[in-house]
């Protein structure tokens, strides 16, 4: 097969005139920042999610960390997995905690319930589980262990069902190579009013009602009744951040909304080709409702070889992750040993909605080729 001109890349995200023209309404509105559209967005996902109440934001990262001040995470052992990228181990050192990590399930690479078990101390306020791949974590199975607060988070399941219902507060990520971008965003989700009540104005620097807000509902006389004009009065009473997102963020969500279920059956097509084609060659992973990653494994003094030879067909690959406990910052003295050993033999191929059927046999074809000829 005839090596390709332009690199197949592992992720992309994949737009058109809809985003385009969708963004040209908002430039030419004049109303850029947090207004019309992070409204709708945050209703039309929240419905879609199963939640009362979703709070759009710039990223999960930020979303991340604004539950843990909320909800008065700090000083204390937070618990998230090692299979992960580095936003779940840093945050919580953000917020002064002790970041444990935690080692993770063979097949699906989420969080294991039973290293939970044994990392829990008496100062353990939060543990934090990530839907691997899109793979939903055993949340089940910590809180069997575990009674306090639990984050989903859910930035590879966008959308898998279920998703972001089994912890007590879930966390989203729109990353531009996320299943539904925006060039990087994130959503809060909850049923928790209260909570809801309390992470809004920490989004905007404690400041309860924005500028769009108090400019759609003008001003109010003595009598309580409105007045023309913007309202340029505000009290804060809390400390907050700037973490929240804006409209030309969210008008792109809304049109990657709607082509949501087209891409994630693009996903599967290619997931269900690559586990029937490239059986015998490689081990492929649990099956994802949204393959965020397609994380194959294999032997793993094949792995960087492979990379290399395939990126030598102008094929992309990567790994997801190198354990976090691996990063001298996060270093942790204790043995993890299956992400130790499970991360040597990953290798993700590229998996995103502009991919088409010649795509993927070019991908087949050559990881094929490498194993056929050693």
């Amino acid at each position: 097969m005839e090596i390709r001109k332009s690199t197949l890349p592992v992720l992309k995200p994949f737009g058109g005139d809809e985003e385009v023209d969708a963004l040209r309404e908002v430039i030419e509105s004049g109303w850029w920042g947090k207004g019309p559209k992070v409204e709708q967005f945050e209703r039309e996902f929240a419905k879609m999610v199963g939640h009362k109440y979703a709070i759009g934001l710039t990223s999960n990262t930020h979303g991340l960390d604004l539950v843990l001040k909320a909800k008065g995470i700090k000083d204390c052992n937070f618990i998230s997995p090692t299979m992960s990228f580095m936003t779940t181990g840093v945050v919580p050192i953000w917020n002064n905690c002790t970041s444990t990590l935690c080692d993770v399930d063979p097949r699906t690479l989420n969080i294991d319930p039973d290293d939970v078990k044994k990392q829990l101390k008496k100062d353990t306020k939060a543990v934090l589980a990530v839907n691997m791949a899109g793979i939903p974590a055993d949340i089940d199975g910590i809180r069997e262990h575990f009674e306090g607060l639990i984050i989903e988070d859910c930035a590879h399941s966008c959308y898998t069902p279920g998703a972001g219902t089994k912890g007590d507060i879930a966390i989203w990520s729109f990353q531009a190579v996320k299943t539904m971008p925006c060039g990087d965003g994130g959503m809060i989700t909850t049923n928790d009013e209260a909570l809801y009540e309390q992470l809004r104005p920490m989004t905007w620097l404690g400041i309860g009602a924005s500028t769009y807000d108090r400019t759609r509902t003008g001003r109010t006389g003595p009598d309580g009744k409105a007045l023309p004009g913007y309202s340029w009065d505000y009290e804060v009473d809390t400390i907050g951040y700037k973490a929240y997102m804006i409209d030309i963020m969210a008008t792109i969500c809304l049109e990657q909304m709607k082509k949501l279920d087209g891409h994630l059956a693009t996903r599967r097509h290619i997931q269900k080709r690559y586990n029937t084609e490239l059986a015998g060659y490689i081990t492929p992973p649990d099956w994802s409702e949204t393959v965020q990653y397609y994380c194959a494994r294999v032997p793993k003094e094949d792995r960087d070889d492979l990379i290399d030879y395939l990126g030598s067909k102008k094929i992309h690959t990567s790994v997801h992750f190198k354990p976090l406990h691996l990063h001298p910052v996060l270093a942790q003295e204790r043995p993890f040993p299956v992400a130790d050993n499970e991360w040597k033999h990953l290798i993700s191929l590229p998996v995103h909605p502009g991919m088409t059927d010649d795509d993927t046999d070019y991908v087949i074809y050559w990881v094929k080729k490498y194993f056929d000829n050693k």
